[in-house]
């Protein structure tokens, strides 16, 4: 069908702008500088597209050749597969089009729990389980354990992600993420509540994450992709040692092309602690390689922050380009954090300290005191659920309550691929396939209170806001500018209120707001 003469007039730049109001462009990741970099939304995977706006773009493209490789540029940029049959087939359907492939930019991995225990024996235990736990089929667990087993011993997997790393010409992101259906969660949960079935089936984590880092690895290696960006929302610490021990080469080598790390690692175990002092020499080789970081996160869980000292993972490193920093869950002194942001002075704009408790000893008011007076170039602090390691413990570990954990994302059902079947159909049906059948379970919730979230500065609009304040009700619109000359700060972090016990979420956002000079009146709620 023929475009009308009129819309084939307008220029490619208004073409976009056009479907920027149908679907946002998805190649505008967030820039490394803003605040809304490394918050707990920039590690989840894109949601798929309304099915409307699938539709209007899938009709947009079909109407000639130019608004067909336009619309592309909306539909392919950001790719998400799962480590299945069906998955990787659409995958390889991509990057066996050129003229698709290579608008990719973003790629994630949904890799599932694998079944590494009594593979063959799922039927034993399925008709035992109570009635409570509904209807599941047996013959979906017997042919996921199949499918496993089958795509590993074959290396389809491997096969397929060099292909497509390949074909992603423009590749600059890369993240692993960790997905479950809803039939293994319900598996899942019940094995971890009936110890005495362990050895009928197991499903772990660690080898699925070993062998995903370890294929995606082997794929940006060979293929010498331009993918400059990577992260793992739930790294293994088990996998990453077995990793260590088998391609340390490789990491180094990979980290030196790399400008952004996102690590978070997720586990269940009481020895965290041993288990990163293990990976620190690991550490120390990778960071040292990688000379060209903008941007480095390392988080741990919430309700188990890391005790080893900062240093025992960064090793002094000193990144001449570092622009945003964050790490999460972990107990230091306030000397740490300090002499970590003295090195980098001179270029740090972003500085994330979330669920970061201070030792005896130290106080949060010299470290405020520092990054307001010795940044310079700091123009956002997120400070978000910070404390004293001693209240944590007396409030929680010691009375057996729990702090929920904060992980940065695990995919859930929103992040299937039902937005790749609109990319298909409008492509001319290159995988019809349905994938009602492989939609992930919700993983984990954040644990923070509806309260909490609506009144958090990073989930709020201003998450991304970094050089104008917002304005607030009281603040007439003639004023654009902060008019206050800084009456609204405390004079001195002796007057921030820091009683070196514990911290609240009041607290928290007027000192991240007093250290960038930012006036709590002038500057949002």
């Amino acid at each position: 069908m023929a475009a009308p003469r009129g819309i084939q007039k307008l220029s490619n730049e208004l073409l976009r702008e056009i479907l920027d109001h149908i679907e946002a462009d998805p190649e505008k990741l967030v820039s490394l500088d803003r605040r809304a970099y490394l918050s707990q939304e920039s590690f989840r995977p894109p949601p798929p597209p309304q099915p409307d706006q699938a539709q209007d773009v899938g009709h947009f493209r079909l109407t000639c050749k130019r608004f067909s490789e336009l619309g592309a540029v909306h539909q392919f940029a950001r790719v998400t597969t799962r480590f299945s049959r069906k998955g990787l087939r659409r995958l390889d359907n991509i990057a066996s089009q050129p003229h698709l492939a290579r608008h990719v930019k973003k790629f994630s991995y949904m890799v599932p729990y694998f079944y590494v225990e009594g593979r063959e024996r799922v039927r034993e235990l399925l008709p035992s389980l109570p009635h409570s736990l509904g209807f599941l089929d047996v013959g979906h667990f017997t042919q996921k354990v199949s499918d496993q087993k089958e795509i590993i011993a074959s290396e389809l997997d491997a096969q397929v992600l060099n292909k497509a790393i390949h074909a992603f010409t423009s590749l600059q992101h890369v993240q692993i993420l960790r997905v479950q259906d809803e039939e293994d969660s319900v598996l899942l949960s019940y094995i971890r509540q009936h110890a005495d079935v362990t050895h009928l089936v197991e499903l772990k984590w660690a080898p699925a994450c070993s062998h995903s880092t370890r294929t995606i690895g082997a794929a940006l290696l060979a293929t010498k992709s331009p993918c400059s960006r990577f992260s793992s929302p739930m790294l293994s610490p088990q996998s990453a040692v077995v990793l260590a021990e088998q391609r340390p080469r490789s990491f180094s080598t990979l980290a030196a092309q790399f400008t952004c790390l996102e690590l978070h690692f997720d586990d269940s175990s009481t020895d965290l602690d041993s288990k990163m002092r293990e990976l620190s020499e690991l550490f120390k080789t990778v960071f040292q390689t990688a000379k060209n970081m903008q941007a480095v996160h390392v988080g741990f869980p919430s309700h188990r922050p890391l005790s080893l000292g900062l240093e025992e993972v960064f090793h002094h490193v000193h990144w001449r380009n570092l622009l945003a920093f964050g790490i999460q869950g972990w107990r230091l002194h306030s000397h740490e954090i300090i002499g970590f942001a003295q090195r980098h002075w001179d270029k740090l704009k972003g500085l994330r300290l979330r669920d970061v408790l201070l030792k005896e000893g130290s106080n949060w008011k010299d470290v405020l005191s520092f990054l307001r007076d010795g940044m310079p170039r700091l123009d956002w602090v997120s400070l978000r659920r910070i404390g004293y390691a001693k209240h944590f413990d007396e409030m929680y570990a010691a009375s057996g309550a729990e702090v929920p954990d904060d992980p940065p994302g695990v995919a859930s059902e929103s992040d299937d691929e039902g937005g790749w079947d609109a990319q298909a159909d409008a492509e001319g049906n290159v995988d019809g396939d349905s994938e009602a059948d492989d939609h992930g379970a919700p993983g984990p919730a954040n644990g923070d209170s509806e309260e909490e979230r609506e009144s958090d500065d990073e989930h709020g609009p201003a998450a991304n806001e970094m050089d104008f304040p917002v304005m607030s009700p009281d603040t007439p619109s003639s004023v654009p500018w902060c008019n206050c000359n800084g009456q609204s700060y405390p004079e001195s972090a002796e007057d921030l209120g820091d009683n070196g016990i514990s911290v609240t979420n009041m607290q928290r956002k007027a000192w991240e707001k007093w250290v960038v000079r930012r006036c709590p009146e002038h500057s949002g709620k």
